[in-house]
């Protein structure tokens, strides 16, 4: 039976990539301290309780989901901004791009009694627009509170980013990727998932943080969620991030609309918050060996 492999923080980041690569997904165990936890339950508690069910049953009838996490949590800031994830998201994604942006933030707490997802692959938001040989994302799954495989731990499918079209796993081929409260399940866009079925009744919780090429359009539009002057408080890493940036030459400039003959016509979305063009890119270090 398939398993998914679990790494500390301080493994090696090209075995993690060896295992990315090989089976499209791993984890990382106890990447987060507790009091970061707690952190981040205070930020959500209070949209999570408030918050609506899903409407159909791919979101969950028993499933809260929470967006727009970067203006909302800014406990969610560091795990999105955090450098060894950036390591990992950055070699696996540079063949394909000049650069990366965030996707998708999302929390997500399984209600008890909730019925598994239906399994699926990410980069199907694109349709069949880009070719498979093209890696969309890396997506990372935050566990803050333990994931089991009774309580709807996500189920992923080893390997499946390599199998042809219209090939569906078999029961045994599936896994659940169980882990403890802080550590992180890192997949790419092109492995088979789905949340789990929670048979508990307790809620399971998760932060659900994605990027994605920057020449792709990101699923959740992030100058919607995080408006210029929400983004204004974030640093400007976690600007560049969100995709308050350029990718290449001109990809993602802007023209304020000022009065004739006032302003730049072609400006770089830095210019709205006096940052420089570039500088604050996310940075990683050198494959680690």
């Amino acid at each position: 039976m398939p398993a998914l492999r679990h790494f500390k923080r301080t493994d090696p980041v090209s075995d993690m990539l060896a295992a990315l690569d090989k089976d499209a997904g791993f984890i990382i165990d106890n990447l987060l301290p507790p009091e970061k936890i707690t952190e981040i339950i205070s930020d959500l508690d209070p949209y999570i309780t408030r918050g609506a069910k899903g409407p159909d049953p791919f979101a969950g009838y028993k499933t809260t989901r929470i967006g727009a996490l970067m203006a909302r949590s800014p406990a969610c800031h560091d795990l999105a901004l955090h450098p060894l994830v950036n390591n990992i998201c950055q070699h696996s994604l540079e063949p394909y791009c000049d650069g990366y942006q965030m996707h998708f933030t999302q929390a997500v707490s399984i209600g008890p009694g909730e019925g598994g997802q239906e399994l699926h692959r990410d980069r199907s938001v694109w349709g069949k627009y880009v070719p498979r040989s093209i890696e969309t994302q890396l997506s990372t799954i935050w566990a803050v509170t333990d994931f089991t495989e009774e309580n709807g731990a996500t189920r992923i499918v080893p390997g499946s980013h390599k199998w042809e079209p219209g090939r569906k796993p078999l029961p045994e081929e599936i896994v659940a990727a169980e882990m403890k409260a802080g550590s992180v399940l890192i997949y790419t866009g092109s492995v088979i998932h789905g949340g789990g079925s929670n048979q508990t009744n307790t809620s399971r919780l998760g932060v659900l943080l994605h990027y994605t090429l920057n020449w792709l359009r990101q699923e959740e539009n992030q100058y919607l969620s995080c408006p210029p002057e929400e983004a204004r408080k974030l640093s400007p890493e976690l600007r560049a991030l969100m995709g308050y940036t350029k990718a290449g030459y001109v990809l993602g400039f802007y023209s304020p609309p000022t009065k004739p003959g006032e302003g730049a016509e072609i400006a770089p979305p830095e210019h709205l918050f006096g940052d420089t063009p570039g500088k604050h890119a996310p940075t990683t270090a050198p494959l680690e060996t």
